[in-house]
């Protein structure tokens, strides 16, 4: 063992020292292990991220070499779920209370991870390589997590009826926002059409009263609509409990504009108003539709509310809210006429399922579509009957609408999206719902579909689906007819007049729609700012 010289025996040991070869090399190795240290902390700095979450630092490194990515924290706060790299994993993947979640199609922001304060830290695994052409995105999110929203969510659940003329604490300012935020989006992709019946589309002359050709990505057009027509609006922003702005953020796919531009022109735009700043936007909401994740996830949409037909589940901030049907009421009459013909209409396939076969889903082993699809196919109808978007079938109404009524059970496989367009219109013709993620419907929508998810749907594995250690036909054939019928009476008269929007002049007295229903949670949520 080496023992340092004092300093007074520097001077005279130095030149010995210099010329012994064991101090050479002892000094070497030293220099060559200070250097190896060096290149590791240059390397893992290189190959880190480090996230400030709350009063938290996290550090995590990963590896080809390592299955997990792993994390070093620090601080008070050391819960959070953050986005993973791009990856070439689909679907939903349990890692005990963890979820491995793979988005395909939507643009994540590089910042999304300032505003994910809440959850459990987490092993990330699964890592892969890179798909830029499907935009694919792992999102770890601790299902604890997103039980805990959904219940903050049923929480704020209005039981207000919709009879009183009262609108104490309820009133709602609808801001003025210049064209180019909304309806500019839509005229250049069909023109005043899009606005017919108040965004509902045209009647369909092929069925009954209340039945229209409405794009399921119209949200926007149709909430807004809705709200201008509401008894509580105001005209004066002083006078104001919840302020809605009408930008069809959803929608800007419909035409060429810069999205990023356009967001930020909106923000500019929010930040001139005094009513913005009063409640730093916690009393304002925005509906988006299919929304747009650079835009929900900027600072300043923090705090407001957002209503989103898919929601990301780890945003406290973001409620699923149904997509539209084809089916909107006027009156009470027209929702007592719909519940009396699903209940009515003879059930001829035991299952039904709509996809694409054109796709290059189709020449996807990992899609549990084409699964479906192998599986359906090869049966006669009155077991599993399938409507092929690639023919065109799915742009027919009529033809969707009565594949549902005549289902037993309707197949609803994750896509593009964890949600189906499908699912609330199978819903409102008396079909059972087949889902194969959480994802699709239970961690979406808290108020208009019940915890109690076994009383209106049917989950499969999606796993044990695509490993073919389950036939979909043969378990939901097992499903006795008493049980069928009991699911049904429960989706019809329970869930049904919550899933459907009114239309624009809709007078419904008996039953709250889904924009009722909406409208109202959110006005008990913003009274308990008060």
């Amino acid at each position: 063992m080496r023992i340092p010289a004092t300093d007074h025996e520097l001077n005279t040991l130095d030149n010995l020292e210099f010329q012994n070869p064991h101090f050479i090399m002892e000094t070497l190795s030293s220099n060559i292990s200070l250097a190896l240290l060096i290149l590791i902390l240059v390397y893992i700095w290189s190959t880190s991220t480090t996230i400030m979450s709350g009063n938290s630092v996290h550090v995590c490194v990963s590896s080809r070499k390592l299955n997990n990515l792993y994390c070093i924290s620090a601080g008070t706060k050391p819960g959070f779920h953050f986005p993973l790299l791009p990856n070439t994993s689909i679907g939903t993947i349990h890692n005990g209370n963890s979820v491995i979640i793979d988005t395909r199609s939507i643009d994540v922001a590089p910042l999304a991870i300032e505003s994910t304060t809440i959850g459990t830290l987490l092993p990330i695994v699964g890592t892969g390589t890179k798909r830029d052409e499907d935009h694919h995105r792992d999102f770890v999110v601790d299902e604890d997590v997103i039980e805990q929203h959904l219940r903050l969510h049923r929480s704020w659940s209005s039981e207000h009826t919709g009879s009183t003329s009262s609108c104490t604490g309820r009133r709602v300012y609808v801001y003025d926002l210049p064209t180019k935020f909304n309806k500019d989006l839509l005229i250049g992709r069909c023109g005043d059409k899009c606005f017919d019946n108040g965004g509902l589309g045209k009647p369909i002359e092929k069925l009954d009263k209340g039945w229209y050709d409405t794009h399921h990505y119209f949200l926007e057009p149709i909430f807004h609509s809705r709200v201008l027509n509401h008894q509580c609006r105001v005209h004066n922003e002083d006078e104001a409990m919840l302020f809605y702005v009408p930008y069809y953020g959803g929608l800007w796919h419909l035409k060429n504009v810069s999205r990023d531009t356009l967001d930020l022109d909106l923000i500019k735009w929010l930040e001139s108003k005094k009513s913005w700043s009063h409640n730093f936007g916690k009393d304002h909401v925005f509906v988006l539709g299919l929304g747009t994740t650079r835009f929900l996830h900027l600072a300043q949409m923090k705090n407001p509310t957002k209503l989103l037909i898919e929601r990301e589940p780890w945003d406290v901030n973001q409620i699923g809210i149904p997509s539209p049907t084809y089916f909107h009421p006027h009156s009470d009459d027209d929702i007592l006429s719909l519940q009396l013909q699903a209940m009515r209409s003879p059930r001829r396939s035991l299952v039904s399922l709509i996809g694409s076969t054109w796709s290059n889903q189709s020449s996807d082993s990992n899609n549990i579509i084409s699964m479906l699809i192998k599986q359906c196919v090869g049966l006669p109808t009155e077991l599993c009957k399938f409507l092929d978007c690639g023919s065109g079938e799915c742009n027919r109404p009529e033809l969707v609408i009565e594949l549902f009524m005549e289902s037993e059970f309707c197949l609803h496989p994750p896509g593009d999206r964890f949600t189906r367009k499908w699912l609330f219109d199978s819903l409102v013709s008396g079909c059972i719902p087949v889902l194969f993620s959480p994802f699709t419907a239970y961690y979406q929508y808290p108020w208009h579909l019940p915890e109690e998810d076994e009383k209106y749907s049917v989950f499969l594995d999606q796993e044990e689906v695509m490993q073919q250690r389950v036939n979909v036909v043969e378990r939901v054939m097992r499903t006795s007819s008493r049980h069928r019928e009991d699911m049904r009476r429960f989706i019809v008269y329970e869930l049904l007049p919550g899933l459907v929007y009114g239309d624009s002049s809709s007078q419904l007295v008996k039953f709250r729609d889904s924009f009722s229903i909406t409208l109202d949670n959110l006005i008990k949520w913003v009274n308990r700012l008060e």
